[in-house]
């Protein structure tokens, strides 16, 4: 069996050691001064987002199996008449 990796290892960014290697090597002092060097201040969002609190990855599945149990299964008629035939390239 595969090595198990964390989900907040495959899904979180770098660590705190590595942000501050990386701020040094690009001479800044902050994660605020990288965004402030590459996103245009025109399109920048100024006032935070008003989020939820973060969910566990367990807490997600159950919300989306929740959702899912709610899609109701239809009957396709798209193409009837049309099979059966051969189409030249």
């Amino acid at each position: 069996m595969a090595n198990l990796i964390p989900f907040s290892d495959r899904h979180i960014g770098p660590s705190q050691q590595e942000q501050a290697k990386m701020l040094e090597s690009l001479g800044l002092k902050s994660l605020d001064d990288l965004i402030y060097e590459t996103v245009p201040d025109d399109i920048r969002q100024k006032e935070d987002c008003d989020l939820p609190p973060a969910m566990s990855e367990n807490e997600v599945l159950i919300k989306a199996k929740t959702f899912a149990s709610q899609n109701k299964i239809f009957r396709s008629y798209i193409g009837q008449g049309y099979y059966n035939t051969i189409l030249p390239s």
